[in-house]
């Protein structure tokens, strides 16, 4: 007997490979069965464990404890649901799910069960990050003003990750899988939900019936007004240093905030760097993962266990994630009725 968690993983894509890799770096956790796509045979194999045929048949698993839900956004409900109705705790890559209303469902089920359910938002992990989010809840440059988010993605990254089902209008669009990470991060850092929403989204690829484009802005209930950008058809070799960015001015001075380069603040005139990430690629699922990428879903993970185990925890809760779809939504319904959709 073992009194190691046994952790089953849905999805056997980049991410799926990428949370087996911070799975294996805690003793506390065994890895035990992954489920979900035509790789997922062949990732079992290379990590030798056991191969179930779909997310129902690995949730019926006894020595399995917690699922990790990895695959395309559309099956998010079902198969969180198939974890949770068996007893099992779960960590859904965000979003959590393509609507509120499945949200609803996942928080209802993990609630009447005592189960955790989390999202998976480890941009809270990297180094910038959590410092920012720090600095801004001491007061470090004052009352947040006005913040400016860019989320921009290459071209190539559509064709070098195995991303197609980004695509797939189950999955509604582009801006559910870019926007719940900064929605997080700045909800997170303020301590403030989103108040309203109005938007312009489009698609610029005639071979793609979804989303790709969105121009955002959001008022939040501290006072904040924030505009986002977010695109994965920017042609290469993209824009220097804005794959992810925050300019944030506050009432007492400014911050720089780029998750994959250099957090800096400004308070006297002049910039200040207060710390930096080192790079952490994004890569095809074949290709081994970076152990600096890793060390974020590392942190994630433990932070998963230990909300399961009733410890203080940064994990991103199933509210949080219910929080960034219900904001995605909006951006969509916003630039269909060409409207500020009100959401409190």
């Amino acid at each position: 007997m073992t009194n190691k968690i046994g952790i089953g993983i849905t999805g056997s894509g980049f991410m799926g490979k990428t949370h087996a890799e911070a799975v294996l770096t805690l003793p506390q956790l065994q890895l035990v069965a992954f489920s979900g796509g035509s790789r997922a045979p062949g990732l079992a194999q290379h990590y030798g464990v056991a191969y179930e045929p779909d997310a129902d048949s690995l949730a019926r698993r006894s020595d399995i404890d917690a699922v990790i839900v990895t695959t395309p956004h559309h099956v998010h409900i079902s198969e969180t649901l198939a974890a949770l109705e068996e007893g099992k705790h779960a960590l859904v890559e965000k979003p959590l799910a393509t609507s509120v209303e499945d949200c609803d469902r996942m928080i209802e089920a993990a609630s009447s069960r005592a189960l955790t359910l989390g999202v998976g938002y480890h941009q809270r992990f990297r180094n910038n990050n959590s410092e920012a989010c720090r600095l801004v809840r001491e007061g470090a440059i004052g009352d947040i003003l006005t913040i400016q988010v860019s989320m921009l993605s290459e071209g190539s990254l559509r064709d070098g990750g195995g991303w197609a089902w980004w695509d797939d209008p189950r999955s509604l669009g582009h801006i559910l899988n870019s926007a719940p990470h900064g929605v997080d991060l700045l909800r997170w850092m303020m301590g403030s939900d989103v108040s309203s929403v109005s938007a312009l989204c489009r698609t610029f690829l005639s071979d793609v019936p979804v989303e790709n484009t969105t121009l955002a802005q959001m008022s939040f209930e501290n006072g904040a007004l924030c505009s986002l950008f977010s695109t994965n058809v920017m042609g290469d070799p993209g824009f220097v240093e804005e794959t992810f960015r925050f300019r944030i001015i506050g009432s007492k001075g400014l911050m720089d905030l780029d998750p994959y380069g250099d957090l800096k603040i400004a308070t006297d005139g002049s910039w200040q760097t207060v710390s930096s990430q080192p790079a952490a690629e994004y890569v095809a699922a074949d290709v081994p993962i970076n152990p600096i990428r890793i060390a974020a879903y590392k942190s994630q993970i433990q932070a998963f266990l230990d909300a399961i185990e009733g410890k203080p925890s940064a994990l991103g809760s199933a509210l949080d994630g219910r929080a960034g779809v219900e904001v995605c939504r909006a951006m969509l319904e916003a630039s269909r009725g060409n409207t500020v959709v009100q959401l409190r």
